[in-house]
């Protein structure tokens, strides 16, 4: 899987980050488990015209060791589809740009 990590992380920074998730991000069907939302205008060419099958985001998991971004684009609705890809660059480009506002809000130096 392809994935960006932020780890060492003091247990108060974890708590820091879970409680940032929660506030900005869509909770996933289990604990510590978030989902990134990636606007439409940055929706890559495997996603454009699978509108149906949207909202496309990008898990964002919190364990007891750090923070996982995974860079696989998924549908909402649609487990079998060729619009769940990795992330295009102007995609993860918008993990890193989420991540670093993040770490910045947070006063993180991680």
């Amino acid at each position: 899987m392809r994935q960006i990590v932020i780890d060492e992380l003091s247990p108060m920074e974890l708590d820091n980050i879970d409680s940032y998730l929660k506030r900005t991000l869509k909770q996933g069907p289990m604990v510590g488990l978030y989902w990134l939302g990636i606007p439409t205008d940055l929706l890559a060419e495997a996603q454009q015209g699978h509108e149906e099958h949207g909202p496309f985001c990008l898990a964002v998991e919190v364990s007891h060791s750090g923070v996982k971004f995974e860079l696989l684009v998924r549908s909402q609705t649609n487990l079998h589809c060729t619009c769940i890809a990795h992330a295009s660059p102007i995609q993860r480009q918008f993990v890193l740009d989420f991540m670093d506002k993040m770490l910045v809000d947070e006063m993180i130096n991680a």
